[in-house]
Parts: C-alpha cells; structure tokens; sequence
C-alpha cells in the first residue's frame, strides 16, 4: 500500500490480538503512543512504564498501543501466548495489536506510512511512535526512550497540549 503524504494514522488499523480488529480510527483525537513490543527482549521491562503511562496519562487523552512483532526474533510464536504473557507478568489494560511486521516491504500499512512519512522504521523493539491528537506523526524514538525518561516525557506533554 502507498502512503498518501496527506493520510493521518486515523486511516489505519492492526488485526487485534484477541481476534478482531485494532482501528485506530476509534481513537481519533487522542495522542496514540505506538510501541513495536516483544516478549524476550533486554527492552521487555518497558511494558510496565508502558502500562503505567497509559494509566496515568488516559484521563488526559493518550493511548499506548502495543504492536508485538517477530521482525527482531525475539517474540512468541503465537497471539494467545503473548496476550497471557502481557496480561500476567505486567498486567498490561491497553490495546495490543496481533504480531505484525513493522519494518521492510512486509510491514504493517502503519509502520509503512511512517516510513515514507519520516523515513524511519524500528531498529529494535520497544522503538516507539508519537501521534498527535491530528492523527499526524510527533515524534519517533528509540528503544532507549524510556516511556518515563525525559525526551518522550517532553513529547508526550506538548501533544497532550495540542488541540486536534
């Protein structure tokens, strides 16, 4: 699929890890926290600041979405093992795509209209994408941007500040 420079992520959505669909349409007009996730990572202890930003900043209008994928070797072979190991080790409540591609031609349309639009992709896990409350991209950070750690904390407070 090509990304129109004028699309905006409300345009896109995963297959959900329960069965179903992830649209992120349904979140319109919040800040969407993208996170590529995986469960046997040096970075998989960020699922509980993950957790506990989705918690504390959802009353002001954000969402943390995981996006688990097998692109770097190091998830579950399946959603169901996944979606228990999230909900029993880190008590994970917010929405979490099912394993998805999320670099190079076979990613997921989202991470495929990041691309063109920033000419960025995850080089690891735990690499996260900022979307503002106009479905536009604010930001792209690493897996050394703790979700508690002052760059993606910045971020994360202007996009919480900007009407949609």
């Amino acid at each position: 699929m090509a990304a129109d420079k004028d699309e905006v992520a409300w345009a896109f959505s995963f297959p959900a890890i329960d069965g179903g669909v992830l649209d992120l349409a349904t979140f319109k007009g919040r800040v969407l926290l993208v996170a590529n996730t995986a469960s046997f990572c040096g970075y998989t202890y960020q699922y509980d600041g993950l957790e506990k930003l989705n918690t504390a900043k959802s009353a002001a209008g954000l969402t943390v979405i995981g996006v688990p994928s097998q692109d770097f070797n190091q998830e579950s072979p399946d959603n169901a093992t996944v979606k228990t190991f999230c909900e029993t080790r880190f008590d994970i409540d917010f929405p979490l795509a099912a394993i998805s591609h999320v670099k190079g031609a076979q990613a997921a349309p989202f991470y495929a209209w990041v691309a063109a639009q920033r000419q960025w992709q995850p080089a690891w896990n735990f690499n996260k994408v900022l979307i503002g409350r106009d479905g536009r991209i604010a930001g792209t950070f690493g897996s050394g941007d703790e979700p508690d750690g002052p760059a993606l904390s910045a971020a994360i407070a202007a996009a919480l500040l900007r009407a949609a």
